[in-house]
């Protein structure tokens, strides 16, 4: 059963060892942050510095394992039709919308979206940290400037992620302008077994 996170919502859902998380861009250009607990042990979480450290990359694709702060791994990345993804930068917020849009009213944003979605978990916002990005187009130049690009996704990619344990998993259709190329569309998931 494939399920619809609405434009700049989220979810949270559980995901079983050995279950697969299909991660699907259904229009295009669309990034989904996906950010991950221990289900037994909610200070075990998804660390984009273990999983930078121990891939030894700050690129992820097919065959890169998402590690937790206790440095076990959470995901494999056993399909990916994009390659494209970033792991450097935090879930987009009302401070957010505040610093790089100061036009616009302030949004609940990634961050908030998983806060509430965390919360039928009874997961604090204290333990919500920088999400695994998927589809987000970041380049970062010789001297080291960091710029947000249009994601190179098209209509119908996919990542797949294999559960390394069980896990509560937050998921958003992103709500940052600038990631998505100004356009604000769903993000698609299913599990299968």
């Amino acid at each position: 059963m494939t399920h619809t996170i609405l434009p700049r919502s989220g979810t949270a859902f559980e995901l079983k060892q050995g279950q697969k998380l299909v991660v699907i861009d259904p229009q295009g250009e669309q990034v989904a942050d996906l950010y991950s607990l221990n289900s037994y042990n909610h200070n075990e979480y998804l660390s984009s510095g273990r999983s930078l450290d121990y891939n030894e990359s700050i690129k992820f694709g097919k065959g890169s394992l998402l590690y937790s702060n206790q440095s076990n791994i959470m995901f494999e990345i056993i399909e990916d039709t994009v390659e494209d993804h970033d792991f450097l930068l935090t879930p987009c917020s009302k401070d957010t919308f505040r610093h790089f849009y100061p036009e616009e009213e302030p949004v609940p944003g990634c961050h908030g979206n998983l806060v509430a979605a965390f919360a039928e978990f009874g997961i604090p916002e204290h333990l919500i940290n920088t999400t695994f990005n998927t589809f987000m187009n970041v380049d970062i130049n010789e001297t080291g400037k960091i710029s947000v690009l249009p994601p190179t996704s098209k209509a119908g990619d996919r990542t797949v992620f294999e559960a390394k344990m069980d896990m509560i998993v937050g998921l958003t259709a992103c709500s940052a302008g600038e990631s998505n190329n100004f356009k604000y569309k769903p993000i698609q998931y299913k599990i299968v077994d």
